[in-house]
C-alpha cells in the first residue's frame, strides 16, 4: 500500500467550525447561568489563541513528526490495512498508546514542557481542550507512536484516529455535564473523570490521564473518581499568570533550560531538571506531584487518627 492510495479526511479542520459553535453556545448558557461553568474572556480567547498557534505549527512542521513515523513505516513488520476493523482497532491501540504518552508527558519535564501549555488555564470549559502546545513537533513526543506503525498501522491511519481522538476529547472539557449513565462511565472517558485530571488538588494530581478509554486508568492503576464534596481547583501547581499567549506557550522551555543552567550543578543534576518528574530540584527545595500527595495522605492520615 502506497501513501498515494491512502485517503483520510482531515477531520480536525472539518471539526473546526462545530467546536467554534458550541464554545459559542456554552459561553451563551453559562453566561445566562443555564448551565455550570464559568468564563473568563481573556483566558478564554488565550486558549483559542493557543488552538490556532497549534494549528498553525501542525501546518508549517508537521512535516517532522509525519517523516519520522513515514521512515519507520519503511521497517514494519506487517501491512494491515485500512479496512474498517483496521481502523476501529487502530483507534483503541491508539488510545492506549496516547494513554501512555499523556502519563509520560505528565512524569518528564520535557515532554511537561508541551503539555503544561493545556492545563495552564484555571478555568475549565470548552476552550480549555482548544488550548495546546506550539512546540509539539520539536519534544521527539511522537517516537512513542513508532510501535504502531512497526506494527503495520499506517502513519496517516495513525494520525486520522489521533484527530478522531483528539474529537473525541472536545466535549469532555465542560462543567455542563455532571455524570453521564454509569455504563459509560465505566468504559468512557468523561468530563466527570476529565475534571480530576484537570485539578490540582493533592488526591487529584496527575490521575485519569485516558483519552477515549477510561478503563486504561482503571488497569493501571491512576483512576480516580470526582468527589462531590471537593470543589475542583483547575490550573497547575505553579501557575502561569499570564494571558499572553507566547509566554503560555514557552514559559515552561525557559524555565526548565534556566533551571538546568544553574551554578555548581553535578551533570545528574541538570539532566534531572529536564529529564525528572516536573517539581524536581536538586536540593529538595520544591515538590513534584508524588511528594505533594505523599505529604496531603499523611496529614489525612494523622487527622484519622483517634484522640488518646
Amino acid at each position: 500500500m502506497t501513501e498515494a492510495e491512502l485517503s483520510f479526511p482531515m477531520i480536525l479542520a472539518w471539526a473546526a467550525p462545530l467546536f467554534v459553535i458550541c464554545v459559542a453556545l456554552e459561553w451563551l448558557f453559562v453566561h445566562r447561568k443555564k448551565w455550570a461553568g464559568r468564563y473568563e474572556t481573556r483566558d478564554a480567547f488565550a486558549s483559542m489563541t493557543m488552538g490556532i498557534g497549534n494549528l498553525a505549527t501542525d501546518l508549517l512542521f508537521g512535516f517532522i513528526s509525519l517523516g519520522v513515523l513515514l521512515l519507520a513505516w519503511r521497517f514494519r513488520l506487517f501491512d494491515l490495512g485500512h479496512s474498517l476493523p483496521i481502523i476501529i482497532l487502530a483507534l483503541i491501540a491508539q488510545d492506549f498508546v496516547y494513554y501512555w504518552k499523556h502519563r509520560i508527558a505528565h512524569r518528564v519535564r520535557w515532554f511537561w514542557t508541551a503539555h503544561v501549555v493545556h492545563h495552564s488555564s484555571e478555568h475549565y470549559n470548552l476552550t480549555t481542550a482548544l488550548r495546546q502546545p506550539w512546540n509539539n513537533h520539536f519534544t521527539g513526543h511522537i517516537l512513542l507512536s513508532l510501535p504502531l506503525v512497526l506494527l503495520g498501522f499506517h502513519p496517516l491511519l495513525i494520525g486520522f484516529v489521533a484527530g478522531l481522538n483528539l474529537i473525541y476529547q472536545f466535549w469532555i472539557h465542560t462543567e455542563a455535564v455532571d455524570k453521564m449513565p454509569n455504563w459509560f462511565e465505566a468504559v468512557f472517558n468523561t468530563p466527570s473523570h476529565h475534571r480530576v485530571h484537570h485539578g490540582t488538588n493533592p488526591q487529584y494530581l496527575d490521575m485519569n490521564y485516558a483519552g477515549i478509554f477510561i478503563i486504561w486508568d482503571k488497569l493501571f492503576g491512576t483512576f480516580v473518581g470526582e468527589q462531590d464534596d471537593v470543589k475542583i481547583a483547575y490550573g497547575v501547581v505553579k501557575p502561569i499568570e499570564t494571558f499572553n499567549p507566547a509566554k503560555i506557550a514557552f514559559a515552561e522551555w525557559g524555565s526548565v533550560f534556566k533551571d538546568a543552567a544553574g551554578k555548581d550543578l553535578t551533570l545528574r543534576q541538570r539532566l534531572g531538571y529536564i529529564f525528572g518528574p516536573p517539581g524536581y530540584s536538586h536540593d529538595g527545595s520544591r515538590q513534584t506531584s508524588e511528594d505533594i500527595k505523599r505529604e496531603f495522605y499523611a496529614r489525612r492520615s494523622e487527622q484519622d487518627q483517634p484522640n488518646p
